[in-house]
């Protein structure tokens, strides 16, 4: 009786795993792993925001406009629970990355902007918060497009034959994943621009 049942699990464990659900495992894993990272470098460039504001705020003349831009795209952005489950709702997810989406265009208007004023260019604590501005911008396209990968190698399971009657019985739904558009930004450098604005650029 004890062997049967030894032969039974074993026949089990290989049938689990022939129909995908080591995959839905490791792919899980994955997952969770990077969109923590994800949140935590958008998290970081939440951060940034109120010093680089602050130091371009000390430009008299700066355009108040794109200032309360930034502003206001940053509350918007962080006013979204960024849980753990907003992965399983996909019109919560897709609310999560519009936010972040006006925010990053928000800070490269900014910044594009501050090139016309000589003072801020200038500005020491401005050119190192640029820096770190930057450096995650790109931290943020990394962890993006390793949670694209492991959403995409999941959802594949979920719908393919044989895995998808493991997902079926286990109950594994597709994930929401950044959209298409999203994933060809994240194949170009980061949105952030540091080049001179073009002569005669509006200030």
């Amino acid at each position: 009786m004890r062997k049967f049942f030894t032969l039974l699990l074993c026949v089990v464990t290989l049938g689990l795993s022939g129909c995908g659900y080591n995959t839905f495992q490791s792919t899980d894993e994955q997952i969770t792993a990077s969109w923590s990272e994800v949140l935590n470098q958008y998290q970081r460039r939440s951060d940034l925001i109120p010093n680089l504001v602050s130091t371009v705020k000390g430009e008299s003349n700066f355009e108040q406009e794109t200032l309360v831009k930034v502003v206001e795209a940053r509350a918007k952005a962080t006013s979204i629970q960024a849980t753990p489950e907003l992965i399983n709702n996909p019109e919560a997810f897709k609310k999560f990355q519009t936010a972040q989406g006006e925010l990053s265009g928000a800070l490269s208007r900014l910044l594009v902007v501050s090139e016309n004023y000589p003072n801020i260019k200038s500005n020491q604590s401005f050119q190192e918060l640029r820096a770190q501005l930057e450096g995650t911008e790109n931290r943020i396209t990394v962890a993006r497009n390793r949670y694209i990968k492991a959403v995409q190698e999941y959802n594949v399971a979920v719908r393919s034959f044989p895995s998808n009657l493991t997902a079926m019985v286990l109950g594994y739904k597709t994930k929401a994943n950044f959209s298409v558009e999203n994933e060809k930004e994240i194949s170009k450098p980061p949105v952030v621009n540091f080049e001179k604005a073009p002569s005669g650029a509006s200030k």
